[in-house]
């Protein structure tokens, strides 16, 4: 599954967010019940993650781990302690914690992002400036990349 699109949307004093209709098809055309989200690993922002998606990640990280290794288990456990399985509600709402709040610094603004297989759920503001920043540079750094 691939995901495209920049969305915004607007968090209440409980923390619920709709999650933009165009993603809500496509997880619903893939028979994808549940979303896993967890803080990004380098970003300040939160990731959603379909659960298959979530599942076959856990599965490549396992074969990298050995349950023997004290510092494998500790990766392990610091990358599933802060996801949590979300479901939206009847109204296509999902809820974000306040703690998960905080971690992205998402205050009211949403701004949800698609990227590949993936959507980043992002303060609005802290996006901009983000995108902002790397905006001139991506041409060179695609280029690099591509071996061009």
């Amino acid at each position: 599954m691939r995901f495209i699109g920049d969305y915004e949307a607007k968090a209440d004093a409980k923390g619920r967010v709709f999650l933009p209709a165009a993603f809500r098809k496509q997880l619903e055309k893939a028979d994808e019940q549940r979303l896993i989200l967890r803080p990004d690993l380098f970003q300040p922002c939160l990731v959603l993650y379909p659960e298959s998606l979530w599942n076959e990640m856990l599965d490549a990280l396992r074969e990298r781990l050995s349950a023997w290794n004290g510092e494998h288990r500790a990766v392990m456990r610091q990358f599933v302690a802060d996801a949590e399985v979300v479901e939206l509600d009847g109204s296509g709402r999902l809820l974000l914690t306040k703690r998960k709040m905080a971690y992205a610094g998402i205050r009211q603004d949403v701004r949800f992002l698609a990227v590949d297989d993936h959507i980043e759920v992002w303060d609005r503001a802290a996006c901009e400036s983000q995108l902002a920043a790397g905006e001139a540079e991506l041409g060179e750094r695609l280029q690099a990349l591509m071996d061009v």
